[in-house]
């Protein structure tokens, strides 16, 4: 990865945030729940694009799909976005409630 993209990343990792209004704890509660089963899913999602990734890697000498790397980066920086939120670092809930960047 060049420094661009290591730029871009932190960018959309700690870049602005939106305008977020605090929800009450009750309601909170509830979007930590559905945010934990969603990150247990993309956690199942990451197991299987990297083992397809390492199959592809050993069939075409070492080099990679592109797309599926790009995929694991923006689904790596959903997840450190869900994480904020679950932990209370951000108010900003991330994606379905906002946009996926």
């Amino acid at each position: 990865m060049d420094r661009n993209d290591d730029e871009r990343i932190e960018g959309r990792l700690n870049g602005d945030q939106p305008e977020a209004a605090r929800d009450g704890m009750g309601m909170r509660l509830l979007y930590m729940v559905i945010l934990w089963l969603m990150l247990s899913v993309s956690q199942t999602v990451l197991t299987v694009i990297t083992v397809i990734q390492f199959v592809i890697m050993l069939v075409n000498s070492g080099e990679r799909n592109q797309r599926l790397a790009d995929f694991g980066t923006d689904l790596g920086i959903w997840m450190a976005k869900a994480a904020r939120y679950q932990s209370a670092a951000s108010e900003v809930k991330p994606w379905p409630w906002t946009d996926l960047d």
